[in-house]
């Protein structure tokens, strides 16, 4: 599929998902400041990477994308809070995220704090809006399921706490890899696995859609580290060797720049070994695969 079809695809249904989580937050009956905080950094811009996942996969089964709405706004909404939490000053201490001051530049700690804790919660309530005329209730459990272990200790904490803890620390390959797999790839997993899920997978297919998902997510990493490295500060919005400033062990530091880029070739070509061997219409997921490799903010 040629990228000018898939930047249709991908600005009509970022479109409709941001309309959504507005629509999602100024229903709450809550204090305006948390609603502006969280309203803030859901609209503070991005790629919104693993929501078209989530719509691309659904796609690929040949279901109306739409339907995966609620599920799309959930996963972005714990994504936001990950990166309000992350950039506070008791973990990566940045002042800028996508181009704009951090949430808790604007609103403060205990409020950006309180914002992603919302964000988090309200993030189940907003899945279990799926119809059930979509998904049955044991499926809608399954992917809620899928969700919290993505989520939680067994995924993005559990990799966020090994970050914290790796600071200063000359990490191995292995213990760099389990660090991003789970920090970053677990939830970038579950978006491909919620919309499998929903559209009904097989054994099989969710098998390699899982390992193309692994891959992925490792391959969003690397072109991470590579960005923080000699990317330009202006495109990706936030401050650059910021991973140098907090003693972080990265793939360029490990492998060299020219390695990291070799490593990053290496999972894009194994994630789209599995997405072939699904036997699905890829053409939108290897899209985004390619996007993700190319990616300069």
């Amino acid at each position: 599929m040629e990228t000018r079809l898939l930047d249709a695809f991908a600005e009509e249904y970022k479109q409709l998902l941001e309309t959504e989580l507005r629509k999602l937050v100024d229903k709450l009956i809550a204090p305006p400041i948390i609603k502006e905080s969280m309203i803030y950094s859901l609209e503070a811009g991005g790629k919104r990477i693993r929501p078209l996942l989530l719509f691309a996969t659904l796609d690929a089964y040949s279901v109306d994308p739409k339907k995966g709405l609620f599920a799309a706004a959930a996963v972005e909404m714990i994504h936001t809070y990950s990166l309000i939490h992350d950039d506070l000053p008791s973990m990566d201490n940045d002042d800028l995220r996508r181009g704009k001051p951090t949430n808790h530049k604007v609103f403060g700690d205990a409020i950006a704090v309180l914002a992603g804790d919302a964000l988090l919660t309200y993030s189940f309530e907003v899945i279990g809006k799926i119809s059930s005329d979509f998904a049955s209730p044991d499926t809608l459990l399954k992917v809620i399921i899928e969700m919290a272990k993505a989520a939680g200790s067994e995924g993005m904490v559990g990799g966020q706490v090994a970050d914290m803890e790796g600071e200063g620390k000359s990490l191995t390959l292995q213990e760099l890899e389990y660090i991003h797999i789970h920090k970053t790839g677990k939830l970038l997993r579950f978006s491909v696995l919620a919309g499998a899920i929903l559209a009904g997978a097989t054994e099989s297919q969710l098998e390699h859609l899982s390992a193309f998902a692994h891959h992925l997510g490792i391959a969003f990493q690397i072109q991470d580290d590579i960005l923080d490295l000699v990317g330009n500060q202006q495109l990706i919005g936030k401050t650059v060797g910021s991973d140098t400033v907090n003693h972080k062990s990265t793939y360029p530091q490990l492998l060299s720049l020219e390695g990291a880029k070799e490593a990053l070739d290496k999972q894009i070509n194994q994630a789209k070994v599995h997405l072939k061997k699904t036997g699905l219409h890829t053409n939108l997921l290897e899209e985004i695969t390619d996007l993700i490799a190319s990616r300069d903010h």
